[in-house]
């Protein structure tokens, strides 16, 4: 059982991903390949001049894989929790089992609603659902937090791939049972 999967591996997964396996936790992500980032270019990136989509994504995935997160290629069909534990199924007839999800679907809110996951009203232009969660990030569903567009933030990467951290920083705190904070420092 792993501690952390996420599903989804855009700005907000990858993200989530960096913070959970640099922090030690064994960290799965799970991706289909559909991030709407693949076909982006952004030069609103504090600290880049300007970067592709498709680099964006592969950095963060090299720095996730630097502390040890694994990247599937799974698209995941649904979602259950019971007793403590939280169970992935994907279309290729694998389970995934961890204590903490992190749904980072992006657009589609379609695998939560299907899992019985709440969906509310989504309030960015083309985005008509969202996962409801609370301030934390956590969702209607035990063990599953959602981050990013899917989560009813501003669809602007910068601000997604914050989101996947802020998310990430919350599970590692109920994991350890005390606030989590990362802070490198120059030598």
């Amino acid at each position: 059982m792993a501690d952390i999967i996420i599903v989804g591996a855009g700005p907000a997964g990858g993200s989530a991903a960096i913070f959970a396996a640099k922090a030690g936790k064994e960290t799965i992500v799970l991706d289909s390949g559909a991030s709407m980032t693949k076909r982006a270019w952004m030069e609103n990136h504090y600290g880049s001049e300007g970067i592709s989509g498709p680099d964006l994504l592969m950095t963060g995935r090299k720095q996730a894989e630097k502390y040890g997160a694994l990247f599937y290629d799974e698209k995941v069909t649904q979602i259950s929790s019971e007793n403590g534990q939280v169970t992935l199924s994907t279309e290729s007839g694998k389970d995934y089992v961890a204590s903490h999800v992190i749904l980072t679907t992006g657009a589609n809110p379609e695998l939560a609603a299907n899992s019985g996951i709440r969906i509310i009203e989504g309030r960015e232009p083309r985005i008509k659902s969202i996962i409801e969660v609370d301030r934390l990030g956590r969702t209607s569903m035990p063990g599953v937090w959602a981050a990013g567009v899917v989560a009813g933030v501003s669809v602007h990467t910068i601000v997604t791939s914050g989101d996947g951290a802020r998310v990430a920083i919350e599970v590692l705190s109920e994991l350890n049972g005390e606030r989590y904070v990362d802070h490198d420092v120059l030598r």
